[in-house]
């Protein structure tokens, strides 16, 4: 049984919330069943992996505390929360910190507002890309500087569009970073989501010129337009700068 087989079938336990048989597990891997049962085991052995009254697996709540102290313990997350609080608190919506991995934003935290009937899809460590979103945009304009730039990281792949909203060629990406360049912060108009508006700014936590990532106000359009956010783009700034200042 090797490592990786073992890791394939944990990463496919990680989709299943509902648990998963071995039967569907040894497809889902393509592997034998012998050989998934004994990687099963050993992720049971080690506390990653349970198996409830249904004989169905799902992630073991080892794996679930490892991940969660790791999550909490991460420095951009612990320097960055505070921040994310005072933003949820005032807007009232879901705010996130997130960052650039190739074509796609990873969100590393995320807030709720504590009352509200809907949420958005966005989990942590989920990923969406980062043409269509206000904290990808932001972050590829401080990466792609000119069209031939964008022209490489696209590459022979189509942008996608996930709504009518979305950007979809080198030549319209390239205008937005300019003009996302020039105002210091990005926004997603509908562009990720139907009915959901975003603005982000940087997060300067590991250098001061070159942001680690992006901290986005995320609403939806009925409940807190975009025009509210861009026109309250000061206060959001200073929040940034300093979420404790008492003044805010």
């Amino acid at each position: 049984m090797g490592s990786d087989r073992v890791l394939a079938v944990l990463a496919e336990l990680a989709k299943r919330p509902d648990g998963i048989g071995l039967d569907e597990m040894a497809r889902a891997v393509a592997s034998a069943k012998p050989t998934v049962h004994r990687a099963l085991a050993a992720l049971r052995r080690a506390g990653f992996a349970h198996q409830d009254g249904y004989g169905r697996y799902v992630l073991g709540d080892e794996f679930l505390r490892l991940a969660f102290a790791h999550h909490e313990a991460r420095p951009d997350h612990v320097r960055v929360l505070p921040v994310l609080r005072a933003l949820c608190h005032r807007y009232g919506e879901t705010v996130h910190y997130a960052t650039l991995d190739g074509r796609s934003v990873v969100y590393r935290s995320k807030l709720d507002p504590p009352s509200g009937g809907v949420r958005l899809t966005s989990v942590v460590g989920g990923r969406n890309p980062a043409h269509c979103t206000a904290v990808g945009k932001l972050l590829l304009a401080y990466a792609l500087h000119s069209e031939q730039d964008v022209r490489d990281w696209a590459g022979d792949r189509p942008l996608e569009a996930p709504t009518a909203h979305s950007l979809t060629t080198v030549e319209a990406l390239h205008a937005d970073l300019v003009r996302t360049r020039e105002r210091g912060y990005g926004i997603d108009d509908e562009e990720n989501e139907p009915g959901v508006t975003c603005l982000a700014v940087p997060a300067y936590l590991t250098s001061p010129t070159v942001p680690s990532g992006a901290i986005s106000i995320s609403s939806l359009t009925c409940r807190t337009p975009l025009r509210k956010l861009v026109d309250d783009l000061p206060a959001i700034r200073a929040i940034v700068a300093n979420p404790t200042d008492p003044a805010l």
